[in-house]
């Protein structure tokens, strides 16, 4: 007695793919569209509003302005100086999360009395809301009368500062350091732990010094993890708000506004939705330019 097994033909095995697609798409096509509409009737009407004079204030403001709105605003001196103080911003926090986070993780793999609790005071901000954050540093640590800092500072001899006149964009970009280095600490840590034990004890009997086990085992190691707190980091920099109208308003002048806040200025502040929306434009340009060059370079980086 002899039994046959039918093996599938490729016929059959077309149909079920073709089955499975079919009953597939109609289950996936209601997200689709809820997610086309979310994403592109914004996108739509920032363009449509963008091309013309639209005046809250205004009504008589009205039709179509071609590229008035876009070239009033390039040639504003006020985009140019949001546009230079949003480099520093995201440079900046960027420079101190990468390097202190990386330094934190290194420091928090080691074996020491207290490290469970280190490592939570340590990732506790990243769970601070922004706007809490900033009243925090602006009412309680950096006040230039009763704040912690200026306490300390007149404990041993030296007049406080007013950070947010004197310094303002280099407290903001402090405040928002604070509130991202827990993030890269997380990341870089779980990084640092995957590393093996026996390289580093290996490179340490072969004489290899703590610096020099630093620049040639674990940073080499890092650079993915790097490469991933750069990415995440950058495209939520780029909107920094609450830290900036919370504590600053965009001022002193124009110090602290970045083209976050310039948007948000011209659209609700001075009610010129055609303004904002071209700037709104030139905004997402400028963040799709970043993010193509980011996904370009950390795609690079994991083919290493």
């Amino acid at each position: 007695m002899s039994t046959t097994i039918a093996t599938p033909t490729p016929g059959r095995r077309f149909a079920r793919k073709t089955s499975r697609s079919g009953v597939t798409l109609p289950l996936i096509a209601p997200a689709v569209v809820i997610l086309l509409i979310w994403s592109i009737v914004p996108l739509v009407m920032t363009l449509w509003y963008s091309f013309q004079h639209y005046n809250l204030v205004d009504p008589t403001q009205t039709g179509f302005a071609g590229f008035d709105n876009y070239q009033y605003l390039l040639t504003d001196p006020d985009f140019w100086s949001s546009l230079i103080n949003t480099l520093i911003l995201v440079g900046g926090v960027l420079l101190i999360t990468v390097c202190g986070g990386t330094l934190l993780a290194v420091l928090y793999d080691q074996d020491f009395f207290g490290r469970g609790v280190a490592r939570l005071l340590v990732i506790a901000p990243f769970f601070v809301m922004p706007t809490v954050s900033a009243l925090v540093w602006k009412n309680l640590m950096l006040h230039p009368i009763y704040g912690v800092v200026s306490s300390l500072l007149r404990g041993v001899g030296i007049t406080p500062v007013d950070w947010f006149s004197q310094v303002p964009l280099l407290t903001v970009v402090g405040i928002v350091s604070w509130e991202w280095l827990p993030f890269a600490v997380l990341i870089l840590l779980t990084a640092v732990q995957s590393l093996d034990h026996e390289q580093r004890e290996a490179a340490r009997m072969d004489g290899a010094g703590a610096i020099a086990s630093f620049f040639y085992i674990t940073l080499p190691h890092l650079r993915r993890a790097i490469g991933v707190v750069v990415m995440i980091e950058m495209i939520f920099l780029l909107t920094i708000f609450a830290e900036i109208i919370v504590t600053t308003s965009g001022g002193p002048g124009v110090a602290t506004t970045n083209l976050a806040f310039l948007i948000y200025a011209r659209a609700l502040l001075q009610f010129d939705v055609g303004g904002g929306s071209a700037g709104g434009v030139i905004a997402i340009i400028l963040a799709n330019i970043v993010a193509f060059f980011l996904v370009r370079s950390f795609a690079r980086n994991l083919e290493v």
